[in-house]
This record gives C-alpha cells, sequence and structure tokens, in this order.
C-alpha cells in the first residue's frame, strides 16, 4: 500500500512540474532582429510593456510609449585607434550578434537576437510587430488580466448587449447618459455606458469623472469623496456628435448603502455642459457575469 501510494505522489508532482514549468529558451531557436548604426529599431507590442532588457552595452534604447520599445546601437567612442582597442566591444563585423533583446508585457516574454548589418544593407527594418508565436506566456496571478485580455472581454460586452431598457438613466441639456448593464469577471467590474447628445452641438469631452460619496451632505465640508480611476476603457474618445458607448473597467470595490457611486461628464469650456449620474451599490451587486 505504502508503495502504491509513494508511486502515485511521485507521478503527480511530476505531472504537476510537467503543468507548470516555463519552456526552456535556448539563444540559437531565438528569432533574429537586424539592427544598423544610427537607425532606431521600434518594437511594438500589442500591451503594455513592463521590462525591457539589452544584455549588452553594444545596444541602448528607451520606451518613448507603453507599448513601443525603441533600440539602437549605441554609439561608439570618439579617439585615437589605440583608445579606441579599449573598447573593442563596440566594433563588430557585418553579421555580427551582437546581444539580446528582452520584452516583458503584461502576459508575456518574448526575446530576439541582435544582429548587426552595416548601412550597406537596404532593406533595414525599422519596425517590427511582436508575434503571437514569438511570445511565452508568464504565468501571473489568475485574478490579473492584461490591457489585451480587458479589451477582449469589453468588446464581448458591446456586441453581446444592446442598449435598450438600461439600468439608469440620466437627462439634462440636452444630454443623456446611460447605464446600459454592469459586468463583473474575476475581480474586475465593468460598466457599459453610452452618452447621447440631442442637440445639434458636438460635444467635447473635457473629464469623465467616478468617485464614490456620501448620499446625504449636511455640510460641504463633511463630504467624503473619493475619487476611482477606470483601470481600463476601451475607447479613449473625447469627442462625440451623437451617441458614444465605451466600457469603462475597475479592480473590485465596495462601498456602504450610506454611499454611492457619482459620474460626471463635463463639458470643455466655454459651453460647459454637464451631466452626473448616481449608482447605488445594489446595481453594483447586481453585476451580470459573462
Amino acid at each position: 500500500m505504502k508503495a502504491i501510494l509513494y508511486t502515485l505522489l511521485i507521478f503527480t508532482a511530476q505531472l504537476f512540474t510537467a503543468q507548470t514549468a516555463t519552456k526552456e529558451q535556448l539563444i540559437s531557436d531565438l528569432p533574429e532582429l537586424e539592427i544598423t548604426e544610427k537607425i532606431s529599431l521600434h518594437i511594438i507590442s500589442p500591451e503594455p510593456i513592463q521590462y525591457v532588457d539589452l544584455s549588452t552595452q553594444q545596444l541602448t534604447g528607451d520606451l518613448p510609449s507603453t507599448q513601443i520599445a525603441r533600440v539602437k546601437i549605441a554609439d561608439k567612442p570618439e579617439g585615437t585607434e589605440k583608445e579606441k582597442t579599449k573598447n573593442p566591444v563596440l566594433y563588430y563585423s557585418n553579421g555580427d550578434q551582437i546581444g539580446i533583446i528582452t520584452v516583458v508585457g503584461q502576459s508575456f516574454i518574448a526575446q530576439y537576437k541582435a544582429v548587426y548589418r552595416n548601412s550597406e544593407n537596404l532593406n533595414t527594418v525599422t519596425n517590427i510587430h511582436i508575434q503571437p508565436e514569438e511570445m511565452q506566456p508568464i504565468e501571473f496571478d489568475k485574478m490579473v488580466f492584461s490591457n489585451l485580455e480587458l479589451r477582449k472581454f469589453a468588446i464581448d460586452i458591446i456586441q453581446k448587449k444592446s442598449e435598450k431598457n438600461p439600468i439608469r438613466e440620466e437627462k439634462n441639456l440636452g444630454l443623456s447618459v446611460q447605464l446600459n448593464n454592469v459586468y463583473v469577471i474575476s475581480d474586475y467590474i465593468f460598466l457599459d455606458m453610452t452618452f447621447k447628445n440631442n442637440s445639434n452641438l458636438s460635444y467635447d469631452i473635457e473629464a469623465l469623472k467616478f468617485s464614490v460619496e456620501d448620499k446625504k451632505i449636511h455640510k460641504a465640508t463633511n463630504n467624503q469623496s473619493i475619487e476611482m480611476t477606470p483601470v481600463f476603457q476601451l475607447n479613449p474618445q473625447k469627442h462625440f456628435r451623437k451617441n458614444f458607448r465605451n466600457i469603462y473597467v475597475f479592480k473590485k470595490f465596495t462601498y456602504p448603502n450610506s454611499k454611492m457611486m457619482m459620474i460626471r461628464l463635463i463639458e470643455e469650456q466655454l459651453s460647459g455642459r454637464a451631466i452626473e449620474m448616481k449608482i447605488n451599490y445594489s446595481d453594483i451587486l447586481k453585476a451580470d457575469t459573462f
């Protein structure tokens, strides 16, 4: 019996290791990126970049935006031939491997061999998109979703649900705001909202503010207002003429019955049209799953 139990434990451990082990990556298997002096290579990621590593001093770079890594060959030091020989690492021949470029996103890691090509190469690549086959998944906490995953969920909501029979609707100054539905997945809350402009004057959004505030305010100084910022929104649109629908995503939050969630849409000056909506916690508790 003990032998059978021991064998079962060994089998379970091996199975668990096989399921959780990360595939080893060999340098010889890495895709190549050709890079030329004085020409920047832009690596475009499908999701925000968390970290970039350039393995040698022959390469330098920065992050001009959250989803673009800019890499180039480091400038050679000036000086005499004798001085140059003190820094041989910065001198290379056509076809030399000059380093490994590692890009880490929210849910993947991608690595490349940087190969030097001289300026005579007329087919120099200036930007690449990281391809799915170049990504190795990274196991994070299952409660954390990447922006790419949140975007997919948001698009699913847009395609799934119509704007009829909203949970709440407010109207003011020819504007209306609708809370179409509330969804929850894991530790995230998705607000499906539509803004309508019934006037002929287009609307330029100055701000859309979310906060949790007291339902009853006896004195302005007693108002406890807590601002909330979405971790993701589907459309970063700042202008609309008639209708504008969007999905706003928040990490899970709670608030007591004595408070409410306030949403304020504020127009750019000088017009300054504004509208606000109050959402009770009961609306959040009735959220759908998908």
